[in-house]
């Protein structure tokens, strides 16, 4: 195989990736990735060139990418979550930026808390999150797949965040336990089935079902722990939920089915898209 210089190997990704109607900046986050090298040092080597076992990686990648919307950060198995790296594969939602979003209106919200609990942790970036943000709390993450929890584990060695992580069905693991929370967070999974066709082959190929998809329009897993909240023994001072756009009506009010004196607060995202809800 021929060898190749990195303008020459980022021209043929931009163009193949254009063809099939990917986002051409892909490519150079794969190909950064491979050279082990930042912004800065990949645009000062664009003469330098390629190993070609190191090219031929790179166009599988990309041809993967491009035609069977494989995310890049299976690729990479890493993504930057509120400043810090956290591995990721196919066994956990890729956290997205509104979850950074629903971190900080959780942090906004209280004071250090005593206890804390993620529900649905996942790759276990909010739960890590905020045991770094609040180091004196003690904090669990509960995920009924175990190979979630395998994921968010290793996240919480490698950045030194004392995490107690649970398998079970949302709060069952932590009553079971008698723990009394501060603060519960979570981001459920809230897609109706019905809008999975409208998803992008990124996720609805590649993200796992169950953490994307919930009965009941969406609802399922909000109403499953809205009733397991209630049955605590003492309310927590806040309870948090990322939901849908367009469930901003929806879950207060199925919170207010169960109780009646609560107080809500719906925040919007960046995108001014109703995206967190704030139970007192």
């Amino acid at each position: 195989m021929a060898n190749h210089t990195v303008r020459e190997a980022r021209n043929w990704a931009f163009s193949f990736l254009k063809q099939h109607h990917r986002e051409q900046r892909v490519g150079d986050l794969l190909l950064r990735h491979l050279l082990e090298v930042n912004h800065s040092q990949f645009l000062a080597m664009q003469r330098d060139l390629i190993a070609p076992e190191l090219f031929e990686l790179f166009v599988t990648w990309v041809e993967e990418h491009a035609e069977a919307g494989k995310p890049v950060e299976h690729f990479t198995c890493e993504v930057e979550f509120f400043d810090r790296q956290f591995y990721v594969d196919d066994q956990v939602l890729i956290p997205r930026p509104e979850t950074e979003e629903l971190i900080m209106s959780v942090l906004n919200e209280i004071d250090q808390p005593y206890t804390v609990v993620d529900l649905g942790t996942g790759s276990g970036v909010i739960a890590i999150t905020l045991k770094i943000e609040w180091p004196k709390a003690r904090i669990f993450a509960t995920d009924l797949s175990e190979e979630a929890l395998s994921v968010a584990r290793y996240n919480s060695e490698k950045l030194e965040a004392d995490v107690e992580f649970m398998q079970g069905d949302f709060l069952t693991p932590i009553t079971a336990q008698k723990i009394i929370p501060d603060v519960i967070v979570s981001n459920p999974p809230y897609i109706p089935y019905s809008e999975r066709e409208h998803l992008s082959e990124t996720v609805k190929l590649h993200d796992p079902k169950q953490a994307l998809f919930a009965e009941q329009n969406g609802l399922a897993a909000y109403e499953t722990i809205i009733k397991q909240v209630m049955q605590l023994a003492k309310k927590p001072r806040l309870t948090a939920f990322e939901i849908g756009y367009d469930q901003g009506e929806a879950v207060p009010s199925l919170i207010k089915q169960y109780d009646s004196s609560a107080q809500v607060k719906v925040i919007q995202d960046i995108n001014r898209k109703d995206r967190i809800v704030l139970w007192k």
